[in-house]
């Protein structure tokens, strides 16, 4: 089964194409990394799978490059919106005055795994940008579903953390598509990587596929 196609497609905002004439599927069990310069296209490209997919009843998990978090609320409130659309809204009003124990326990073992440990109650809005970031995928895991779609999602962190954090979602999710700015982080993760280049793909293919050369171009100026 596909989890999403793309035949000839052209994305952009408005009346402004960024990618053009752009074919590509994704199935389950897939590691697909986006490549490319910034503003190439792989937020749109991501934002495009996004509505495709949930469009079609799938359950997706999304980390955004901005984090979307609520500051004023604490870590794990921002947590609990990864499941706001699963009940009403008398269930998460009360969730979000008075968290359930279970609740708070599932959040607890997940921000632990995160090295969040001890920042459950701890306003987003005082918190470091590699903790922000990690608050964000930690509302994407907690999420779960079909595939997580994340947008630079270890960017924010050291390279120590990073790895880590994606071998995370690799156990969480068998398939994903991400954006990456870390080429050998990519060849870690990825099954497939993308490159893009001036609103195009330039290489999809194996990581093993894809010569140095390749990726060079893909960033020369």
């Amino acid at each position: 089964m596909t989890l999403a196609r793309l035949s000839g497609a052209t994305l952009g905002y408005g009346a402004g194409a960024v990618l053009s004439d752009l074919s590509l599927t994704l199935d389950p069990g897939e590691r697909l990394v986006l490549l490319g310069r910034s503003g190439v296209g792989k937020t749109t490209l991501l934002a495009h799978l996004h509505d495709q997919m949930t469009g079609a009843g799938q359950r997706v998990a999304l980390v955004p490059q901005d984090h979307a978090l609520v500051p004023q609320l604490s870590v794990l409130r921002n947590v609990l919106m990864g499941r706001l659309d699963d009940h009403g809204a008398l269930y998460n009003l009360r969730s979000f005055i008075a968290p359930r124990a279970r609740q708070r326990a599932e959040v607890t073992a997940l921000l632990a795994d995160l090295a969040l440990e001890g920042l459950a109650d701890r306003p987003v809005a005082a918190l470091s940008g590699g903790q922000k970031q990690r608050v964000a995928l930690a509302r994407g895991l907690y999420r779960g579903g079909t595939v997580m779609l994340g947008d630079e999602p270890v960017s924010a962190v050291d390279e120590t953390q990073g790895p880590l954090l994606m071998d995370l979602i690799a156990a969480r999710f068998a398939t994903a598509v991400v954006a990456l700015h870390d080429v050998g982080l990519a060849r870690r993760f990825g099954t497939r990587l993308l490159g893009l280049r001036d609103g195009r793909i330039l290489f999809d293919a194996a990581p093993g596929a894809v010569e140095d050369a390749q990726m060079a171009a893909l960033y020369a100026d």
